[in-house]
């Protein structure tokens, strides 16, 4: 079995907000210290797997959160202090995505989910 993906770390100057900001707009419930626990959707039954990439771009990491509708969900980072990075678009058959910035500019990826898989245009 592959090294698993166990941890997720976000980080900015002032961390009350981010944890407002991700609980109000992703509905994760974050703790006192800033521990959250959430799902990871995975494209088998067994065992739960996290896709990810490697690619050649400017240094930086970002994560990517499933959501039925980017163009909705974008619209609710704004009024929550959020930024747009890359409004909704489409890799032709492969994925739908979008991108923000939080509070602390941290960059966030969006992928349309739609019955639990990521939705892949033109399929």
């Amino acid at each position: 079995m592959s090294t698993p993906i166990v941890f997720i770390d976000i980080a900015g100057p002032e961390d009350s907000s981010l944890k407002e900001f991700y609980a109000e707009v992703f509905d994760w419930e974050i703790g006192p210290g800033g521990n959250f626990t959430t799902t990871v959707a995975s494209p088998s039954d067994s065992p739960p797997s996290l896709m990810g990439t490697i690619r050649t771009d400017p240094t930086e990491k970002v994560f990517y959160l499933g959501v039925e509708d980017i163009s909705a969900k974008l619209e609710e980072v704004v009024g929550k202090g959020g930024e747009i990075d890359q409004p909704r678009f489409e890799v032709p058959g492969v994925v739908i995505l979008g991108l923000f910035r939080d509070p602390a500019g941290n960059r966030v990826g969006l992928v349309e989910m739609e019955n639990g898989m990521a939705k892949v245009p033109g399929s």
